[in-house]
């Protein structure tokens, strides 16, 4: 079975390895030395990840179903460099695919075993269905909402009757000779006990109705509870069971099962993701690894966390805790900044042209300490003095200006507040673009249970405000001038996007919907033009547009 692909079957040949940028690290300690190891996520293994989008968007059976895809660049003993292409879990209900590496050794021992309990699982799921569907649940409902419809109604009735008495009490002691009055007070407390007679009938009606019913509710819930407990017991078996069996090898040649690394336990589904996959086969056909990319592709997740398209690194959960182990025996990796060019510095400022797919300042975790600013701050020798004064998003390039000391960054983002930086970006956006240059004016918010998603909100939305020129039309897209006059967040993105705005996403932008299969989000920041804080005079910087 054909594993090994070449470089040409996912990405022009030409690509330029040396600029080839590190976006995410895999990292881990190793158990025996406790070096840190680490794995890079360049931007050639982004392009042919790239690749792989392209090849999976023209089979529609690769859309079906959501899924997470990556591929390992590996190097062969004789120095040339190979792709391997996993998926996660099943593929169209396989495990084996001709060219995509074979699942971990392991699941083959216990197929039988996982057979049998998948079967009684699916037969528990349908009995379940069909106690949580019990009609006597429904008609339960129905008549005891009746029932306390009579008990109400008769409550008020002999509410009113109870009123009725009081008052013909208080008339007779007045009106009445002492037998006649004896006599009208026990018609009177008759009456009171037929009411609670009756009361005690319906009462005792309801329980003889209602009884039985609750039996039969009672011992189906009985019954779900005891068939949980069996799923919840079944499914910790298998998976201990695939766990023990399941056996990792890293590049000292050193295997383990899932079971030894994670003794405490682990989720469903560990060591069916591509990275251990991926690892696994190249740990065990002698292939150096030289850099991996994973990313979502099909439908979006249950919970819409991962978007189609996008790369993710090692899911906490699962792979994060077996990278140590995965990639022990290869030597441990400095963290080597790429160069960043700089277009303009001076003793109180820096600025640089931001490659795409890269931050401009450290996120809050792990997976994000990779930006312009930290790798500055290495390759500077003032470096740690460095703020950044404003920000472009990740996935766009382009002019980011850094201050070199405090004063500096305080009058510059002064500045940038009081909108006297004038900013120019170039984008290609995904169709035609029919009015040749105008303003779009929205209000943008962002939704707190969706980030980073931004949207039009005319209720909570900050004012927004945009100048376009079409610069040219190339083919179906359009390449277009945006001066935005204010700076929201992703607010070039949705004004584009945004059917009240120019209604045609940016080519690559994969978060507000672009579907293309493209290498990078076609936004770059092309001019930016302030006032030197220090120099006294107007600084005009300009960055070519790299598409």
């Amino acid at each position: 079975m054909v594993v090994l692909h070449t470089l040409s079957d996912f990405i022009d040949c030409d690509f330029a390895i040396a600029d080839s940028f590190c976006n995410y690290w895999y990292e881990g300690r190793c158990p025996q030395s406790g070096d840190r190891l680490k794995l890079p996520r360049t931007s050639m293994s982004e392009a042919i990840a790239h690749g792989l989008m392209q090849y999976l968007s023209n089979n529609d059976s690769y859309s079906r179903e959501g899924k997470m895809y990556g591929i390992l660049l590996v190097e062969l003993p004789n120095g040339e460099q190979r792709v391997l292409k996993a998926f996660s879990g099943l593929l169209n209900g396989c495990s084996v695919i001709e060219g995509w590496v074979s699942p971990i050794p392991g699941r083959d021992q216990v197929a039988f075993e996982e057979a049998r309990t998948l079967a009684e699982l699916d037969a528990i799921k349908q009995e379940l269905l069909t106690l949580k569907q019990l009609t006597e649940r429904q008609q339960y409902e129905i008549l005891f909402n009746d029932f306390e419809q009579q008990l109400q109604a008769m409550s008020d009735r002999h509410r009113y009757c109870k009123h009725q008495r009081q008052e013909k009490r208080q008339q007779i002691c007045n009106t009445h000779s002492p037998e006649a009055l004896t006599i009208a007070l026990e018609q009177l407390d008759e009456e009171s006990r037929q009411q609670g007679i009756e009361r005690r009938q319906l009462k005792r009606q309801q329980n003889a109705v209602l009884q039985p019913l609750q039996q039969v509710i009672a011992a189906t819930d009985t019954r779900i509870r005891e068939l949980k407990q069996r799923r919840k017991a079944l499914s910790r078996q298998l998976q201990a069971q695939m766990h023990a069996s399941y056996s990792l090898t890293n590049f000292s040649g050193r295997s383990q099962s899932l079971q030894e690394l994670m003794p405490g336990g682990s989720p469903t589904g560990t060591g069916d993701c591509c990275a251990p996959k991926l690892l696994h086969y190249a740990a065990t056909h002698n292939l150096k690894p030289l850099a991996m990319a994973e990313f979502w592709w099909g439908a979006s997740s249950v919970n819409q966390d991962k978007i189609p398209g996008e790369f993710y690194g090692a899911c906490a959960e699962r792979c994060q805790p077996l990278m140590g182990f995965l990639l022990s025996g290869l030597k441990p990796i400095s963290i080597i900044k790429g160069e960043i060019p700089i277009i303009y510095e001076d003793e109180w400022l820096i600025a640089v042209n931001k490659p795409a797919g890269l931050l401009s300042v450290p996120g809050r975790y792990r997976d994000r300490q990779d930006s312009v600013l930290s790798r500055l701050r290495h390759l500077l020798s003032d470096g740690m003095a460095l703020a950044s004064v404003h920000r472009l998003d990740r996935e766009t390039s382009g002019i980011l200006l850094l201050a070199r000391d405090r004063q500096t960054h305080g009058q510059l983002s002064q500045q940038f507040q009081q909108r006297r930086v004038n900013k120019v970006y170039e984008a290609i956006l995904s169709g035609a673009v029919m009015v040749e240059q105008g303003k779009i004016q929205l209000p943008l918010w962002g939704d707190p249970e969706n980030r980073p998603y931004q949207k039009v909100d005319w209720q909570h939305g900050k004012p927004s405000l945009t100048h376009f020129q079409v610069m040219a039309k190339e083919g179906d897209y359009t390449r277009v001038e945006f001066t935005p006059l204010t700076g929201r967040t992703h607010q070039l993105r949705v004004h584009a996007a945004d059917v009240q705005g120019l209604g045609i996403i940016i080519l690559g932008d994969r978060l507000y919907g672009c579907r293309a299969v493209t290498s990078r989000l076609h936004l770059h920041a092309r001019e930016l033009r302030f006032e030197h804080p220090q120099l006294e005079k107007t600084l005009h910087l300009q960055a070519n547009t790299p598409f």
